[in-house]
């Protein structure tokens, strides 16, 4: 590779890399602010409303995901018009869902999760914009459109949390701040018009795919809440941990998410992307074996001082995590099924280590969520091997 062509990619690492923190910095700007502005009981209403955000988020994961993969070979606007029937299919059902899920929920009333709905429109809108300039590899604007959803989603929910102090606030206020980032991103996009959609059974296979991805980062920590009782909040400390690991190379899936649309390109450049992310995550895990006891004291307060909690496990479920998000990617580039069957099949496994035999302690806890997800990375690096020949 030249030195300009070399030159491009760090900037464009560092450009996703610093817009993605820049995002997630957001996002717990947002929490933070709630739950100091909101009353005890209102906040657990919009932490369930926002957990289920993180559901209603799967389809526009895939959408960008296939977009990355396939705008060089479909064109941007069959693909626009796919995302726009998408969104479309994802509030007319959520708005269906609203009074189930306001009886589940406990809601005083509707309009929490008719914004609920509201808002998963532009985001799944967002979710194709951003993999149709990844799949151009046009990062800077990509970089610019992740820093304003994060500006325009976390604005509209502080603003909103600001004229009333409640759920309905939030959410209405995230959903305005996501329709004007949409008019953004269209138009970096260069304002395509949405024509006959292609692509429906792709962004099936990779919302099943997602979905089951989305779960297994997540789950230990439910699992966790229910088996551990007082304890979990000791495994919510080493879970900050795991997310770190798990996000902070997600700016190598970014960039090499396109390349995986080439058989040739995908084989030369995922051993490379898996050296990338291990790489990178080998300083969390170093860091957190060797100052685990002021890691902790660093996330969690003085409160959870002398508690067992080893954050070097919590690393390395994260790490594996990434690489298996990674080998995802290049099953889905591929069609192949079986890694998506795979991660189903380790979140089934996870739920009966945890529930049936290791869950007496904080460090039993997250050993289950590390064979699941350690099991899955070899299992995926086989599938992986076996389609190369």
């Amino acid at each position: 590779m030249s030195a300009p062509a070399t030159t491009t990619s760090r900037l464009d690492a560092l450009l996703i890399t610093g817009a993605l923190l820049g995002a997630n910095a957001a996002s717990y700007v947002l929490t933070i602010a709630a739950a100091r502005a909101l009353a005890p009981a209102v906040f657990g209403e919009l932490s369930a409303l926002l957990a289920l955000v993180v559901i209603g988020v799967v389809p526009a994961m895939s959408l960008q995901t296939v977009a990355a993969l396939r705008v060089t070979s479909l064109g941007p606007r069959p693909l626009f018009g796919l995302g726009l029937s998408v969104s479309a299919g994802m509030t007319v059902l959520t708005l269906a869902l609203v009074p189930v899920l306001t009886s589940l929920l406990h809601l005083d009333g509707p309009w929490p999760v008719v914004w609920l709905a509201l808002s998963l429109a532009p985001l799944t809108v967002l979710g194709l914009l951003h993999g149709l300039l990844q799949g151009t590899q046009r990062f800077g604007a990509l970089a610019l459109l992740v820093s304003l959803e994060g500006l325009g989603k976390v604005g509209g929910g502080v603003t909103g949390l600001w004229l009333s102090p409640s759920s309905t606030s939030v959410l209405a206020g995230t959903a305005i701040g996501s329709f004007l980032v949409v008019l953004a991103g269209w138009t970096l996009c260069g304002r395509p018009r949405p024509a006959r959609p292609l692509g429906g059974s792709e962004v099936l296979h990779a919302s099943q795919a997602m979905l089951a991805l989305v779960l297994l980062v997540n789950l230990d920590l439910v699992l966790a809440r229910h088996q551990l009782a007082d304890l979990a909040g000791g495994y919510a400390v080493g879970a900050v941990v795991t997310k770190i690991a798990y996000w902070l190379p997600q700016a190598v899936g970014v960039l090499v998410l396109p390349r995986m649309a080439c058989p040739d390109e995908r084989r030369r450049t995922l051993p490379k992307a898996l050296a990338v992310c291990a790489g990178l995550d080998a300083f969390v895990i170093a860091g957190c074996a060797l100052f685990g006891p002021l890691g902790v004291s660093l996330i969690g307060g003085a409160k959870y001082h002398g508690e067992m909690i080893p954050l070097w496990q919590f690393a390395l479920v994260g790490s594996c995590l990434a690489l298996v998000q990674l080998l995802l990617f290049s099953r889905i580039a591929s069609g192949d099924r079986r890694s998506t069957f795979a991660v189903w099949i380790a979140v089934g496994a996870e739920i009966v280590l945890i529930t049936q035999w290791l869950n007496g302690s904080v460090g039993q806890v997250v050993t289950g969520a590390l064979l699941a997800t350690a099991g899955l990375v070899v299992t995926g690096a086989v599938i992986e091997a076996r389609s190369r020949h």
